[in-house]
């Protein structure tokens, strides 16, 4: 798992999500569900690839239940991207690679590529 994803909880939610100074991706997830343990290297790619532009924090649901009534996440996985303290876009479901880059695409810009 990438050295660069927080794993909040209710209690940090707040500080960890809706007040941070950059946008940030929050994966809600549970450890029964399939379909995030699929997406779980596409989101450690995310916060390696979109370093310094996007926060990855991940929330597991059934340890952490408030913030996801909050923001009524009904199924798992489910993405939702944040900027400026709001929900900016949603994403329920596993997706591939180029979906989920192609949801940050839309929202953020494309991330520059290593030349190396």
């Amino acid at each position: 798992m990438s050295e660069q994803i927080v794993h909040t909880t209710d209690a940090k939610f707040e500080a960890d999500v809706i007040k941070s100074n950059m946008p940030v991706l929050v994966d809600f997830w549970a450890e029964w569900c399939g379909p995030c343990h699929a997406i779980a290297p596409l989101i450690d790619q995310v916060a390696t690839n979109y370093q310094g532009r996007l926060r990855v924090v991940k929330v597991n649901v059934d340890e952490n239940p408030i913030a996801a009534q909050k923001f009524n996440v009904r199924s798992i996985p489910t993405l939702l991207l944040f900027k400026g303290g709001a929900v900016a876009a949603q994403q329920v479901g596993a997706l591939s690679r180029a979906q989920l880059e192609g949801f940050l695409n839309a929202r953020l810009g494309a991330p520059e590529r290593s030349t190396a």
